[in-house]
């Protein structure tokens, strides 16, 4: 899980899915590298609305990032 873990929280919080659908996406090795919000909707886990939703938290997080970052 490691640095998803925010993003797994989100998703589990917000688009009430399960820890057995995201599960079996990082227990496949040759899934490691892809990104995990584009599996969840090519497998069929979420919806195109909810990947956008995905992207939008993902964006949020980053524009908080750089906020911290300039701050200091």
């Amino acid at each position: 899980m490691g640095s998803n873990t925010p993003l797994i929280q989100f998703l589990h919080h917000e688009l009430a899915l399960s820890a057995a659908e995201i599960d079996v996406l990082l227990r496949h090795p040759e899934l490691a590298n892809a990104p995990l919000p584009m599996l969840l909707w090519q497998y069929g886990l979420i919806s195109l609305q909810q990947l956008a939703q995905v992207f939008d938290w993902l964006e949020a997080q980053c524009d908080h990032a750089q906020s911290l970052i300039d701050a200091t």
